[in-house]
């Protein structure tokens, strides 16, 4: 038969046991959450996808940015997977004049393959920057997440 310390220290092996396993499903459920930065971009803006979308290939995209945004009407579009690997690459069209200083709606769809790992991943929409001038550079980026 058990005496009482043995039943002691099993209950308190099962106790501890039960905290540790709520401790770990709270921790691991917590990091599962999607939780991302939703910034705002003053010379671009993306109407879909939204920051946070679920996506599927072929993915359109679409929005409105500033003239200069453009260089001969288009500018690069990357989509990148959880690491930041470029996993899709393709160029965003103006669907007016883009030789303003005005916001130009753009659209773009792009076609990908899911990543096999991680389903979040970045869209990085680039200023097109045809002279090499690093400090002219600029991108908006958007959390999404593959389906």
């Amino acid at each position: 038969m058990f005496n009482l310390m043995d039943n002691y220290w099993i209950v308190l092996f099962i106790v501890l046991l039960l905290i540790v396993g709520v401790a770990y499903y709270e921790e691991a459920n917590k990091h599962s959450e999607r939780t991302f930065e939703v910034t705002e971009h003053e010379l671009i803006r993306v109407t879909t996808p939204k920051s946070g979308d679920e996506i599927t290939s072929p993915l359109v995209i679409k929005g409105e940015a500033v003239g200069p945004w453009f260089f001969e009407a288009s500018f690069p579009i990357i989509l990148t997977d959880w690491d930041g690997r470029i996993i899709a690459e393709h160029f965003a069209t103006a669907q007016g004049s883009w030789m303003t200083t005005d916001f130009v709606p753009f659209e773009a769809t792009i076609e990908f393959e899911r990543p096999e790992y991680g389903e979040r991943g970045t869209l990085i929409l680039q200023k097109d920057n045809p002279s090499d001038l690093r400090e002219l550079d600029d991108a908006h980026e958007i959390t999404i997440f593959y389906k």
